[in-house]
């Protein structure tokens, strides 16, 4: 049967979220910087050496689309298809060398408030910008392959990452677990995960202060709540 929203000008209360779709780096995964120093061995795979006018410039835009699907950065960044496809492979073996270096570990709290609430009947779904193999890189790491119900990248929604709504629609689409995008909840640490949310109509839009982006962003951004981490968010949703 089909339940009502609690509120009639369709604001879901706690107890209305039913699925959970979570970010990965700098929400759930504290990686210390690592997308920068992956970036720079990114940068320098197509000339552009740590230091220079033109480094600065593009970590200025990299620091400012954090969320953002990678490879649509490095489009951005160097113009051609080719260019971009080489500075993303660098960029995803970097990084994944510094994953498996041990450079990772949970955002205090995270994996609790995972197990919280799923055993309070929430579907969680794990997503993040990264492609697929650092994205198992990172769960294999951490030792979370079954933490989530579901896990998500761009190309399992078609190829866009944020700030587009595809992945949060596609974890929908994928868990059934609900059967209106209000009762849906997006936590993430940058404003491109507090647009996707917005543009995918999710209930709440819950920003998180352990990554990229300040309260002021998230807010201009979109954000219903910031949260100091991803650890109060069983607590917003009604979980204790």
């Amino acid at each position: 049967m089909v339940r009502p929203l609690t509120h009639p000008d369709h604001t879901p209360a706690p107890d209305d979220i039913q699925l959970v779709v979570l970010d990965m780096a700098g929400t759930t995964v504290a990686d210390g910087g690592l997308v920068e120093q992956a970036f720079d061995a990114a940068a320098r795979s197509l000339g552009v050496e740590p230091g220079s006018a033109e480094h600065a410039r593009q970590l200025a835009y990299v620091r400012a689309t954090m969320g953002e699907s990678k490879i649509s950065v490095f489009r951005h960044l160097f113009g051609d298809e080719p260019a971009a496809r080489r500075a993303n492979a660098a960029f995803e073996t970097a990084y994944g060398e510094l994953v498996d270096g041990g450079r990772i570990a949970p955002v205090a709290g995270a994996r609790e408030a995972i197990e919280a609430l799923r055993a309070a009947g929430r579907t969680v779904v794990l997503s993040t910008g990264f492609a697929r193999v650092t994205q198992d890189a990172l769960l294999a790491a951490l030792g979370w392959q079954d933490l989530a119900d579901l896990t998500l990248c761009p190309a399992d929604a078609g190829g866009r990452g944020r700030p587009y709504p595809d992945m949060v629609l596609t974890a929908l689409l994928r868990t059934r677990a609900t059967d209106s995008v209000r009762r849906i909840a997006v936590a993430g640490d940058t404003s491109y995960d507090m647009l996707s949310g917005r543009r995918a109509g999710a209930g709440i839009v819950a920003g998180v202060l352990t990554g990229a982006h300040d309260r002021a962003q998230l807010e201009s951004a979109g954000a219903t709540h910031v949260l100091g981490s991803v650890a109060e968010l069983p607590a917003l949703l009604g979980v204790v």
